[in-house]
């Protein structure tokens, strides 16, 4: 028996995860358990929670794998502070004390962190190792293309390689400062959201504009040839010596400076928005080219923060050289802890690996568990009125009921999902058939962006009637963005038209009715979908099919379950302080339902000041 935990920490999302003989048994991030989103910090709450799921301590531990090799990362910064000196003063000093106390000293830290852990060996595994393994070796292909793209891990920024059985190689690679993920960043930071956290903002604000910026960008800030290899012209960026992401030239040429955040979103943002996902989703497009023709493979598994671009991975299904993808739900530097135990289990100890028909993922619900008589016992204790069903049957048409009038929920159920999409496990659900749903949870229930897009969850059996997904595909991990099938949409008039294309005002924009589920439906008509299969998500596939039969409709609108700011809830006690502090109406814990009009004093009013300046805005 090899008892394996994996570690990613120290630069932002750590995490950890346990594999024991090569099944994954539990992988959760930090910040859901220390409350402060993408913490950095040694995953210390994460570990433990991973050994109590498996009743392991440290002691039992036979390896402890590192996602990067920190040393590497200190050549590729001090080698950039010296190319680029005087003018990285400023984030050297910034950056060293921390490298020279701790970051350069990894082994003791993690020793101490884990007790003194007497019998594990400590490996290191570089950053886009632990992303490819993270990529191939739970995914359902025996052997594919593997591509992995992100900011920077030590100095790649972009890899290309294959897996067969239980190997991987990683083949070609690009370098820093040249990296697709800080080219989307520096475009997010300008546009006046965080590096790290806005990203998907930027791409959700996207189709608000047009590609207008395209051919300029093309031009003037990326060399991209035919191949998919480029060059990024760093006259236009600062990220490689200074504390922004974007100079002067760059300011200059795109019309001002950086807009500041939480101010006016104007046209030029949203423009800007919608050029770049352009030319990264080009990018993308050539380097899978390379890729399949390289390996002559038919599949291809994505890791990496860039690989959480749903809407280009939508893309590279439908118009890209593979006949099928698989990205990692927990793509970012989180999952590289997930990639490191993997990459100890297979590629080091030559473990060998069977592929089955679906991934060894277990649905991405890999964090804790509350049982119904812990919630029982701690609703009693809290004296917090609740009603318990005695069947799931009885819990789902009731839920489904609720929500057919209107209500939103907050559901709560089994175990927690590992990477940053709610898949039914710690959601808020919604009827995406109202027109003013998506504006109603964007301001009264997550107290976030009007612009933002909703994902549909819909029943896998069902998804082909709603949705355009490609080559008919599902997509259990929301990491797809799809049309919404022609006969779904609703014609506009003539004045809804031109006020979609020209009004600045995007709140209006988010209240025209687009299809038939206007809640989940973008203004470019598209989704980013959810699949429900019973195999891997019993319960909430048994509710929405409860709600299909109250209304005719097999999807409900899923979002995480939180308030912006906040990581997705970890505990019934985060549930309910969420659920006190917005408007949602009902909160399922489990078998348990808590009506908030039963409830005395539950104005959210009251609550949600506490709640909400625990977090600062994302």
């Amino acid at each position: 028996m090899a008892r394996i935990l994996g570690i990613s920490a120290f630069y932002h999302d750590s995490a950890a995860a346990l594999v024991v003989d090569g099944t994954i048994v539990a992988a959760a991030q930090e910040e859901r358990f220390s409350r402060i989103k993408h913490d950095a910090r040694f995953p210390e709450r994460a570990i433990a929670s991973c050994l109590e799921t498996a009743g392991l301590s440290a002691d039992d531990l036979d390896y402890v794998a590192f996602y990067e090799k920190p040393l590497l990362k200190f050549d590729r910064l001090l080698e950039t502070y010296l190319a680029t000196a005087p003018r990285g003063l400023a984030s050297f000093s910034q950056a060293m004390p921390i490298w020279l106390k701790q970051k350069l000293h990894l082994r003791p830290t993690i020793r101490r962190g884990l007790g003194g852990m007497p019998r594990a060996r400590l490996v290191f595994a570089t950053h886009h190792e632990s992303h490819a393994a993270s990529a191939f070796f739970p995914s359902p292909f025996a052997e594919a293309a593997i591509l992995t793209v992100d900011g920077v891990g030590e100095w790649s920024t972009t890899t290309l390689g294959v897996g067969r059985g239980h190997q991987i190689a990683l083949t070609e690679e690009l370098r820093f400062p040249h990296s697709l993920g800080l080219l989307y960043s520096a475009f997010t930071a300008y546009c006046g959201f965080r590096v790290n956290s806005g990203e998907y903002k930027l791409m959700g604000l996207a189709p608000y504009g047009r590609p207008i910026y395209r051919d300029l960008i093309l031009r003037e800030l990326i060399d991209l040839r035919p191949d998919g290899s480029f060059r990024l012209n760093m006259d236009y960026f600062t990220y490689p010596h200074g504390l922004t992401m974007t100079g002067r030239r760059f300011h200059r040429r795109f019309g001002g400076p950086p807009r500041r955040p939480e101010s006016q979103i104007e046209p030029r943002h949203m423009d800007l928005a919608a050029s770049i996902q352009a030319v990264t989703e080009e990018v993308l497009l050539r380097i899978a080219e390379r890729s399949q023709r390289q390996t002559g493979m038919t599949r291809l598994v994505m890791a990496g923060g860039v690989a959480l671009n749903c809407v280009a991975n939508g893309r590279l299904l439908r118009e890209g050289p593979f006949e099928d993808l698989w990205v990692q739900p927990a793509a970012g530097d989180a999952g590289g802890a997930l990639g490191a135990a993997l990459f100890v289990w297979h590629q080091l100890l030559g473990n060998p690996r069977d592929a089955g028909p679906t991934d060894a993922q277990h649905a991405s619900l890999l964090g804790p568990s509350f049982d119904p008589e812990q919630i029982a016992s701690w609703l009693a204790r809290e004296q917090i009125p609740a009603r318990r069903f005695a069947d799931e049957a009885s819990l789902c048409v009731s839920v489904a009921r609720a929500l057919a009038t209107g209500q939103v929920v907050g559901w709560f159920q089994g175990r927690m999902e590992f990477g940053p999409r709610a898949l039914g496990a710690r959601s808020i659900l919604a009827d995406p058939r109202s027109a003013a749903m998506q504006t109603t949870l964007n301001l009264k229930i997550k107290y976030r962006e009007s612009f933002r897009p909703f994902a549909p969850a819909v029943l896998r059996e069902r998804a082909q009637e709603w949705f355009d997904l490609p080559r008919g595909r599902e997509s259990p991990y929301m990491l797809v963005v799809a049309p919404v099938r022609e006969d779904r949409l609703v014609p506009l008039t003539p004045d809804e038209t031109h006020l979609m294309e020209h009004d600045p005002d995007l709140r209006n924009r988010v209240r025209v009715v687009r299809s038939q589920v206007p809640a989940i439906t973008h203004v470019d008509r598209s989704a980013r979908v959810q699949t429900v299969d019973h195999a891997r998500a019993p319960r909430f596939h048994a509710l929405l099919r409860a709600f299909e039969q109250l209304t005719g409709c097999p999807i409900l609108v899923n979002t995480s379950f939180n308030v912006r700011g906040e990581p997705i809830v970890c505990t019934p006690q985060d549930a309910y302080r969420c659920f006190l502090a917005t408007e949602m109406d009902l909160l399922v814990l489990g078998d348990h339902v808590i009506d908030r009009s039963e409830l005395k004093d539950a104005n959210p009013e009251a609550f949600r000041p506490t709640l909400v300046s625990q977090y600062p805005l994302d």
